[in-house]
């Protein structure tokens, strides 16, 4: 996704009590606000399939898993945005006053579209790595059934940690380890792409 120049600037505290009122999804970008458009079966189907196996390892624990309709705010990046699947830890998480927005994730996993894979992979990247919690970041690809863990290291870099069929996907953060053919299980190639539009 390319960000188009600003246009009429929100404030953080404007855009939160906006986004209550939207029937829509829309993510914050410094002062900007962009509509979330709907999702492919193979988006789901793998958002689902992960998410299910992270709730089900973590069940029980203080971390929580949340999908799709969580917020992350992130002070640093002056920006909201909606992870396909947060992984949370921190019981500031848990507080009344964080009911609607995450700011302390341990894990991030996104499944772009291949319009929004370079941007994933770009600017909201960057953003991601202003949270000081957040251990790994996680980009699944259903169209190529592969998955890029990156990782956060002792010295405070980002290591990329490929997996593709055939392979299994560690998550560190949350010491889970999955055959890679069951994050995809039930997925059907398809084209198509869940855009993100600035909002009028």
């Amino acid at each position: 996704m390319n960000l188009p120049p600003r246009k009429t600037a929100f404030s953080p505290e404007d855009y939160l009590a906006w986004e209550r009122e939207q029937t829509l999804k829309h993510e914050y970008v410094d002062g900007e606000v962009f509509a979330m458009g709907g999702a492919s079966d193979a988006h789901v189907t793998t958002t689902g399939n992960l998410f299910a196996m992270l709730h089900a390892h973590l069940r029980g624990g203080p971390c929580r898993t949340y999908m799709a309709d969580m917020k992350l705010g992130i002070e640093a990046a002056n920006s909201f945005f909606y992870p396909d699947i947060l992984v949370s830890c921190d019981a500031r998480d848990r507080a009344p006053e964080a009911s609607h927005v995450k700011r302390h994730p341990r894990l991030v996993v996104e499944v772009p579209s291949p319009s929004t894979e370079a941007y994933d992979r770009g600017n909201k990247f960057a953003a991601y790595r202003k949270v000081e919690s957040l251990q790994e970041y996680v980009l699944v690809s259903p169209a190529e059934r592969r998955i890029d863990t990156f990782r956060r290291d002792t010295t405070g870099h980002w290591v990329l940690y490929p997996v593709a069929t055939g392979e299994e996907l560690e998550l560190t953060s949350v010491e889970l380890r999955v055959p890679v053919e069951l994050v995809f299980e039930g997925v059907e190639a398809e084209p198509g792409a869940d855009n993100a539009q600035p909002a009028t």
